[in-house]
């Protein structure tokens, strides 16, 4: 096994389960994404199949791929949590129509809100890429 495989399964790990995340919250628990919430998904999604083709057979070059996916997935995750938190007005905000991007829906534990749930998870992604990325290149 390659010395950078664990370290791609662990991406593709938190991928696979924040995508497993969103999907329960989106259909068992019926909670409606906002416009911000599905640009997330964008990035999020593809990021399972990618990681997963660099993982059979290894292939440390998948960080091309991966690492502008996870990133626009953090950009967007950062936005939305300054918007979740109120820190980016109201006339600024996006999501206009439909489901709010400010809702507080459900907050695990009192203050872990799914906006950070997102932004943690693609900074743990973007982390392990970068460590890959670092390591294969040495």
């Amino acid at each position: 096994m390659p010395a950078g495989w664990p370290i791609l399964f662990g991406a593709w790990l938190l991928a696979a389960a924040a995508t497993t995340g969103s999907l329960f919250f989106s259909s068992v628990m019926e909670l409606q994404p906002c416009l911000l919430c599905w640009y997330q998904r964008i990035a999020l999604f593809p990021l399972v199949l990618v990681l997963a083709v660099g993982l059979f057979p290894f292939d440390a070059r998948v960080v091309r791929y991966a690492f502008p996916l996870a990133a626009a997935g953090w950009l967007v995750a950062a936005f939305h949590n300054l918007v979740y938190f109120g820190v980016i007005p109201e006339n600024l905000q996006p999501c206009s129509a439909g489901v709010s991007c400010s809702d507080r829906n459900l907050e695990l534990l009192g203050f872990i809100s799914i906006p950070l749930l997102s932004f943690v998870g693609f900074s743990a992604i973007l982390t392990l890429l970068f460590i890959l990325h670092r390591r294969s290149s040495q």
